[in-house]
């Protein structure tokens, strides 16, 4: 699978741990940045993060943050995303089971580390169930 990823300053830590993770598990990642611990404002790598999935480049994204909160906002904001604060593996589960989550916002500051490894492997691996809740999704979709 192919996973986009964008964070600010405060999910940098973060970021680059999930990426790594990632990659082991054979994934292929598409960093949209930042690349650093400096302070930066998150929209800027957010946005194509979320874009690469809307356009279909990559498969599914995952943003970070300090909260996780802004970056979801962000996210949602562009057509076709359906990106989902995540704070433990039941919410991870259920956002791609219930809500077929495209993102993952993961929030650096109130997550721990294994934690967010936990909830990254068990949202990739979780399937949207459809039924009732594929007409909802649907309807976000339309102009």
């Amino acid at each position: 699978m192919k996973i986009s990823l964008g964070t600010d300053h405060a999910g940098f830590r973060l970021k680059e741990k999930v990426k790594a993770l990632l990659e082991s598990l054979g994934h292929e990642v598409a960093d949209f940045g930042t690349f650093s611990p400096e302070a930066v404002d998150y929209p800027i790598f957010v946005r194509p993060a979320a874009e690469a999935v809307a356009r279909g480049e990559c498969e599914r994204g995952i943003v970070f943050g300090g909260s996780g909160n802004g970056e979801a906002m962000t996210a949602n904001k562009v057509r076709g995303i359906r990106c989902a604060v995540c704070w433990n593996e039941e919410s991870a589960r259920l956002s791609r089971q219930h809500n077929d989550a495209n993102v993952l916002s993961l929030g650096e500051r109130l997550v721990p580390e294994e934690l967010a490894f936990a909830m990254v492997r068990l949202w990739l691996k979780t399937p949207f169930e459809g039924g009732r809740h594929a007409r909802r999704i649907a309807q976000l979709d339309v102009p």
